[in-house]
């Protein structure tokens, strides 16, 4: 175990990537990064980090900004529930906390959106508590290593992962420790292709020895892609620039983002029926969207309107003021692609 905790390390301090969250113990700072992190690539989450540090430098800042704002911030990200939790602790912490971020495991895992991971994360890299995290790579490199064929996704392969992960950490510095674990994953114990010509851990790693490698993790499938079909009415007044959106209210995907009004079809031969009873109009366009466990096929049609003839739960927007708006990946698509409607996003 002491070999592996220096081998890890040694390894880390060497090849660890330069992220500018490393560069901070702050714990608002490493809280925020992350929560972008969760389902996001560092290269793309990079971005949104350095973005919503400039607009929201404290907790306080962001507690006092509208949902509308970080929802637009957030844009092209996805899992838009990340944006609202994130938006509901910073309240939290500002209204019972008194403005001061919570300092150790127990108290972060009470904040909205915080699970053990995230939670372990901040109590870890922050204040140096001795809590081992678990993500996607250090299952990853733990299953390898020992060569562990409990599913990663099952309640006891949790609860073994969790355990083993927190008896090999290095207890005289769990923040290095855990950095290093996932950045290994990250960069040499990959899901693909893992570059065992240069892990210094080979000696070690049961999977290698056994020609696992490609085997581990396990995981069990689960669930189905569920298929959504969608028409779209894009109302637009082209003489005063005004684009009608829609917010979305229901607990659905993109809860409180905005789109068009629409009409949802569980059929794709009723969605092929309807769609040609628009096949006069000149401006249509037809898109895919593809979520976790949706897929979606979208028909736009546009339609010229004046403004006393929209139905009152429509929104006036210029579309220079397009931009304050969250709109999902899939409108933001469309408006690229209708060349009627000035680009603006």
């Amino acid at each position: 175990m002491v070999h592996f905790q220096e081998t890890l390390i040694s390894w880390y301090l060497i090849h660890k990537r330069d992220l500018p969250w490393r560069e901070t113990r702050d714990p608002y700072k490493i809280w925020l990064s992350e929560i972008i992190l969760q389902q996001t690539r560092v290269v793309q989450g990079t971005s949104y980090y350095l973005k919503f540090i400039n607009e929201f430098p404290t907790v306080k800042d962001l507690s006092e900004s509208s949902e509308q704002k970080i929802l637009s911030l957030w844009q092209g990200l996805g899992y838009y529930s990340r944006a609202r939790n994130l938006h509901a602790a910073a309240k939290e912490i500002i209204k019972n906390n008194e403005g001061v971020f919570p300092s150790n495991y127990n108290d972060l895992l009470k904040l909205k959106g915080v699970g053990p991971y995230t939670a372990a994360a901040i109590s870890s890299f922050s204040f140096n508590e001795a809590k081992a995290v678990v993500d996607g790579n250090v299952f990853r490199v733990l299953s390898r290593i020992y060569d562990i064929s409990t599913p990663i996704n099952s309640s006891q392969g949790v609860k073994d992962f969790q355990e083993l992960a927190q008896s090999i950490l290095n207890k005289s510095d769990p923040a290095t420790h855990n950095q290093a674990i996932m950045e290994f994953g990250a960069l040499v114990c990959t899901p693909k292709a893992p570059k065992c010509n240069k892990c210094p851990m080979t000696l070690e790693c049961s999977s290698f020895k056994n020609d696992t490698i490609k085997m581990r993790p396990v995981k069990i499938r689960k669930g189905t892609v569920r298929s959504r079909f969608f028409i779209y009415k894009v109302f637009y007044n082209s003489p005063e620039k005004l684009l009608f959106l829609k917010k979305r209210k229901a607990k659905d995907i993109w809860q409180n983002l905005y789109d068009f009004d629409h009409q949802e079809f569980t059929k794709k031969e009723l969605f092929d029926e309807h769609i040609q009873t628009f096949q006069n109009e000149k401006h249509t366009v037809s898109l895919s969207h593809k979520l976790t466990h949706q897929h979606i096929m979208a028909f736009f049609v546009l339609c010229p309107t004046i403004k006393k003839k929209i139905n009152k739960e429509l929104v006036p927007v210029k579309i220079n003021e397009l931009k304050t708006y969250p709109i999902p990946t899939l409108i933001k698509k469309y408006l690229e692609q209708e060349p009627e409607i000035p680009n603006s996003v």
